[in-house]
């Protein structure tokens, strides 16, 4: 991972361990000589660490306790532990622990951490000078190339989990966004046809967005991912604009080719001055003029991006697609139309 560009302050939570004497039993030892591991455990105790074996009253009334274990020069080297007695043979003969026991000398964690009930260690890094994404795509790659030891495996988290669990969240309000705009285009405009002339826009905001972020040097992330789902009311806006004004050209009797040119001529305006003031509204968000304001800058940068490009391919796109949608013969009036 440190070869991994925009990677810094690497850190393990595996460290050295503590050393200590570990005492592997030899079951088949042990079951000839009718011991088990309770047993054993508690003899070592008793010659290292020491039982209370009773207690003394002191002068003052105060109860003393009295431990009983081995002098500390016969318990101080390895050698010593393992030719204690643990046990005694039916002819009062004592039983050494390297009969039935090995003592090896291991090192034990400080702390043993656990993740879904199994054991885990964790490596833990920042990011600096490069995108989180970009860095974290990294990171996969190396876990898809690393082959781990039977019973182990992978799982990275961190601010590239919480991103993508972000994003698949972000995803999911827009598809739903996108469903509930055409709900409502659908029944407002009677039609099942024309909503799709409208929500063409929709795509069209993507290339502002793209570009905005390559200028101004920002990334696809979550504060520009709020961006587009603001975007998807925005850009419809000036859609239905030319829309509802090229139904009402028809309605009055005019042509198919009439009814569009006249939105796009008296739609233009308002349209314009919709999108100048996003624009410059979002401007002081996007330059990121206050301090801390580089987080949030992305949205008002694929804001206006996308603003600017679908306003003016709006008004070239969205006529064309009206166009192939809806027949030439004008609409009959309504008594509600009247």
């Amino acid at each position: 991972m440190e070869a991994i560009p925009g990677i810094t302050d690497i850190d393990a939570s595996a460290k050295p361990g503590l050393p200590t004497f570990a005492v592997r039993l030899d079951r088949i030892a042990m079951r000839e000589l009718g011991l088990n591991s309770n047993q054993l455990a508690s003899s070592l105790r008793a010659f290292v660490n020491g039982e209370v074996a009773s207690y003394w009253t002191a002068s003052d009334g105060e109860q003393v306790e009295v431990l009983l274990r081995l002098p500390s020069e016969s318990r101080e080297r390895i050698e010593q532990i393992r030719e204690l007695p643990i046990a005694f043979s039916k002819e009062g003969k004592p039983i050494p622990l390297s009969r039935i026991a090995s003592v090896d000398s291991v090192d034990n964690p400080e702390v043993i951490r656990r993740q879904n009930l199994l054991r885990r260690e964790a490596i833990f890094a920042g990011v600096q000078n490069r995108p989180a994404g970009d860095v974290g795509a990294d990171v996969q790659k190396l876990v898809q190339q690393t082959q781990l030891p039977e019973g182990m495996r992978f799982d990275v988290g961190g601010a590239t989990k919480e991103q993508q669990e972000a994003f698949g969240a972000m995803l999911g309000a827009m598809a739903l966004a996108i469903i509930f705009i055409y709900i409502v285009l659908a029944s407002q405009f009677g039609s099942l046809i024309q909503p799709f002339a409208i929500m063409v826009s929709l795509p069209l905001s993507l290339i502002g967005v793209v570009l905005a972020l390559l200028l101004f040097g920002s990334t696809l992330n979550v504060f520009s991912m709020i961006g587009l789902i603001m975007l998807m009311g925005l850009v419809t806006k000036n859609a239905i604009l030319l829309v509802d004004f090229a139904n009402q050209a028809r309605r009055a009797g005019a042509s198919l080719r009439d009814a569009l040119l006249q939105a796009g001529q008296v739609r233009m305006r308002p349209i314009m001055m919709t999108t100048f003031a996003m624009v410059f509204g979002m401007l002081p968000l996007a330059l990121a003029l206050n301090e801390g304001g580089e987080i949030q800058a992305p949205m008002g940068r694929a804001i206006i991006g996308g603003v600017i490009t679908s306003t003016l391919l709006t008004l070239v796109v969205v006529p064309v697609i009206y166009s192939y949608l809806v027949r030439e013969k004008p609409l009959a009036v309504t008594s509600r139309d009247v």
